[in-house]
């Protein structure tokens, strides 16, 4: 899948990862991740009573400024795991009563994210598989995940070019995200729940409202709209927690107020969205952000709490 360049995200590096060489994730092309466990931080229909199975691996091809995840996100934290020892946290997450396994930000290990998978589904894993992504991803690569991925969560973070190279290095975002979206929504096809309400495979898009860029929720909202329709759900984010790390950004260096985000879910209601998901106030805390601590890489035994949905 990448030979002696790796070609797996948009920037299309041409690295040597498998020898040492790194790219712009910062990962050679061993797994490498810093959490495996509950979540009970995602969308009530992932999340569930019971917590989402989530792998957080380290590196990624984004590395936004504002990045809530820095520490995984830059490369600094993570433990080297072998594709059978993934295997092996997908089923022991399954049977802590998970309601599905949750990779987060793999796109950069997934000829060894693929092996992981198919050994886990030939063994006894029956749960649905949720690829939780930045949405900067090439079709191509996604391809490769047909009839492993069950539900997929993406992030659709701009519809400007400039915001997009201002905040993420990475002008063609837009593009890359819509291309990457009409493939998810071709292998998910149309949304399905259990009994329960939990969701079996579909398509959630995630906005997180950023400080001072209300113009451009609306735009992706009303893309996402126009677009997909009732394809797609999507979950708008008020949860934007200036770290440390922005501070050469003064115009994000504060949170959302309540009147921003008042504004964009009103534009959703404008719209006639139906298939939203919103967020009740003071979500946009350090402590929603989980600790990086190899949790589950080696065991896990800890439970977290509500991330305030409605």
């Amino acid at each position: 899948m990448t030979g002696q360049g790796c070609r797996l995200c948009p920037r299309e590096c041409m690295v040597d990862r498998a020898h040492g060489e790194l790219g712009y994730c910062r990962m050679p092309m061993e797994i490498h991740a810093a959490r495996a466990a509950l979540h009970y931080w995602e969308e009530p229909c992932i999340s569930g009573k019971e917590g989402s199975g989530t792998v957080f691996f380290s590196g990624c091809t984004l590395r936004c400024v504002f990045c809530q995840n820095h520490e995984i996100a830059a490369g600094d934290i993570g433990k080297k795991i072998s594709a059978e020892r993934l295997t092996e946290i997908y089923l022991e997450l399954q049977e802590q009563g998970a309601n599905n396994i949750n990779l987060v930000t793999a796109g950069h290990f997934l000829p060894l994210i693929i092996q992981s998978l198919q050994k886990a589904k030939e063994q006894s894993l029956k749960i649905p598989v949720v690829y939780n992504t930045s949405g900067y991803e090439k079709v191509d690569t996604l391809r490769c995940l047909e009839g492993l991925v069950d539900i997929w969560l993406p992030d659709y973070k701009y519809q400007s070019q400039e915001l997009a190279r201002r905040y993420s290095h990475a002008a063609d975002y837009p593009m890359q995200a819509k291309e990457a979206l009409s493939e998810m929504v071709r292998q998910a096809g149309s949304p399905e729940f259990d009994s329960r309400g939990m969701m079996k495979k579909g398509v959630i898009v995630r906005h997180l409202v950023l400080p001072g860029c209300v113009y451009d929720s609306k735009d992706v909202l009303e893309y996402l709209h126009d677009t997909w329709g009732e394809q797609v759900w999507v979950s708008i984010l008020s949860q934007y927690t200036p770290l440390p790390h922005v501070r050469s950004f003064p115009e994000l260096d504060r949170k959302v107020t309540k009147e921003e985000y008042g504004e964009v879910v009103d534009y959703a209601r404008f719209l006639g969205m139906k298939q939203v998901y919103v967020q009740m106030e003071d979500c946009a805390q350090e402590s929603f952000i989980p600790a990086f601590d190899y949790q589950g890489i080696e065991n896990m035994n800890r439970k977290g709490s509500d991330k305030g949905w409605k």
